[in-house]
């Protein structure tokens, strides 16, 4: 795959304690390695606990909080999975208020393992196709998605994948769609 160039391109990545590290810094990594600004923003200032499977892992700093974070300063959004991120993350106000927003302007999404759950609680799952960790798959379809197993699903503006053994296509998908999705805005 040929490196596509995202300079300018500004991610939010909306994560909190508890978030599986890999889905985090491995796709943050290359957004930055392609040129676009991959910002953290969680519910409260500091830093966050990464987390590999149950075992602590490293802390990230917060760039910036749920409540002062405004959808209409990013292009696009990831959304790093992690048992205790999702499940908290699906009952912030401020996270379902951010990712209708995102949806509402359809800017891309990038979506991993038990990040759905955020997409359920806010709405947003009804009609789409994507993948997850298996064990959100009924939580999903009775939703209203259609849940598959395959390591990245594309449906328009959201990629998913299940879990830290497919980033190295969901890096590729994610860096494709969100310089599809930047041309496309820019040729309207």
């Amino acid at each position: 795959m040929a490196t596509q160039d995202l300079s300018g391109l500004s991610v939010a990545i909306l994560a909190l304690d508890g978030f599986e590290q890999a889905e985090l810094a491995e796709p943050r990594k290359a957004l930055q390695q392609a040129g676009a600004q991959a910002r953290i923003v969680s519910a409260k200032p500091g830093q966050i606990q990464g987390f590999n499977h149950d075992k602590p892992a490293d802390k990230f700093d917060v760039d910036l909080t749920l409540d002062k974070a405004d959808p209409a300063d990013f292009d696009a959004v990831l959304l790093p999975g992690g048992v205790m991120n999702a499940d908290t993350l699906r009952l912030n106000p401020d996270a379902q208020r951010f990712v209708q927003a995102m949806q509402r302007d359809v800017k891309p999404f990038a979506i991993i393992c038990h990040a759905p759950w955020l997409l359920v609680s806010a709405g947003l799952v009804k009609g789409r196709k994507l993948t997850s960790w298996p064990t959100l798959q009924d939580d999903l379809r009775n939703a209203g998605a259609e849940w598959t197993d395959q390591a990245v699903v594309r449906d328009g503006n959201w990629v998913s994948s299940r879990k830290p053994d497919d980033i190295p296509q969901f890096n590729a998908a994610l860096i494709e769609l969100f310089a599809t999705q930047r041309q496309t805005a820019a040729s309207h």
